[in-house]
């Protein structure tokens, strides 16, 4: 007997997402019009994923595959796409029309590798698949320009005399403060100063149709977290902390500022989380362990990430090439590019709203 399109849709009812949770099935990411079934039991299904994936069809779709054939298909065709939504950012703050999403990374306090976070999650949301712009808010101390090897003072192109042309490095868009300045020039500006910069920044950056601008705050709970949180639309916020309790008492203080600005908290990611001897193989958690964990289940939110402490990451991050682009497939870019995965579906799981891009270089 040949397969029906009742058994197909069953079969995707029972398998969920890896990255969405229990409550999202493959029957709510299929694409229905491209679902077909025929007489002789071959089955053709469209899955459309929320979120970046390289690989989805070797990560999971293979398993799919098995239970429609189990289920009687003869042949199974899935086709995997990428339909990153808007997500509504907070309160009446109107989206931005060159960004679909915007993710802030913070932290309670410096010291806890925020900036590397942050890079390295921009760097990896692009290396699965989406259109990524990363913005240095760190107005007194911006760092991404070294870090992406495309150095300080490197004024941007513009246009109409009225944008910024973003510099491109390792297939992501950035902006900087720091390419304003020259050589080691120190930023001396009060708070009104520094954050009329930062919205400037922003909204007067010639973006080319993201999915996601990925925004390094700079750490602590002051005027630019205050401002960026009034006027600039966010979608979620990821808390970057360490797992001792001074850094955690902090960063639980970015929590509760970001949820009284009614912006999502997406999850925590522990960075220094352990450390792996390179000579015997010895994990040590020398910042304690478990920090980041305990946060996450306080606040209800999820943990995205337990990064290791480890020396190739700061020596290819100072070096300008970051871990997910200096070693794609490596252990240490697993760990990021499995947590922009998570970050990416958690931020797919908010309230969507009319996707109202202007498509400069549509990719999708």
């Amino acid at each position: 007997m040949s397969i029906t399109r009742a058994v197909v849709d069953a079969v995707l009812a029972a398998h969920h997402d890896p990255y969405l949770g229990p409550d999202a099935t493959y029957l709510l990411l299929a694409v229905p019009q491209d679902t077909q079934v025929t007489d002789d039991g071959r089955v053709f299904v469209h899955m459309a994923l929320p979120y970046p994936h390289a690989n989805p069809a070797e990560a999971f779709g293979t398993k799919l595959e098995a239970a429609l054939h189990v289920a009687g298909a003869r042949d199974v065709h899935i086709r995997w796409s990428l339909a990153i939504p808007r997500i509504k950012p907070q309160g009446e703050v109107a989206p931005l029309t060159l960004a679909r999403n915007v993710i802030v990374v913070a932290s309670g306090k410096g010291g806890v590798g925020k900036s590397t976070t942050a890079v390295n999650l921009a760097l990896a949301l692009a290396r699965e698949g989406a259109k990524v712009g990363l913005l240095d808010a760190d107005i007194y101390g911006p760092s991404l320009p070294t870090m992406l090897g495309v150095g300080n003072g490197k004024y941007p192109d513009t246009v109409d005399d009225a944008w910024f042309v973003p510099h491109h490095a390792h297939g992501i868009e950035v902006m900087s403060i720091g390419f304003l300045l020259q050589g080691d020039t120190p930023v001396v500006w009060r708070g009104p100063k520094a954050t009329g910069a930062l919205i400037q920044l922003v909204t007067q950056t010639r973006w080319s149709s993201l999915d996601y601008l990925v925004v390094d705050m700079p750490p602590g709970t002051g005027d630019i977290q205050l401002t960026l949180a009034q006027r600039v639309p966010v979608g979620g916020a990821v808390i970057v902390t360490t797992p001792q309790d001074i850094a955690t008492l902090d960063a639980k203080k970015g929590i509760e500022m970001f949820r009284k600005v009614d912006i999502s908290v997406l999850g925590v990611v522990e960075n220094m989380a352990q450390h792996i001897c390179s000579n015997c193989g010895h994990t040590e958690h020398i910042f304690g362990e478990g920090g980041g964990a305990r946060m996450a289940a306080q606040y209800d939110t999820t943990l995205l990430a337990q990064l290791p402490l480890d020396r190739r990451i700061r020596e290819q991050t100072d070096s300008g090439v970051p871990t997910v682009v200096a070693e794609p497939n490596g252990e240490l870019a697993g760990y990021y590019r499995e947590m922009a995965r998570h970050t990416a579906a958690r931020l797919a799981l908010g309230p969507r709203v009319a996707d109202t891009r202007i498509p400069l270089n549509p990719t999708h």
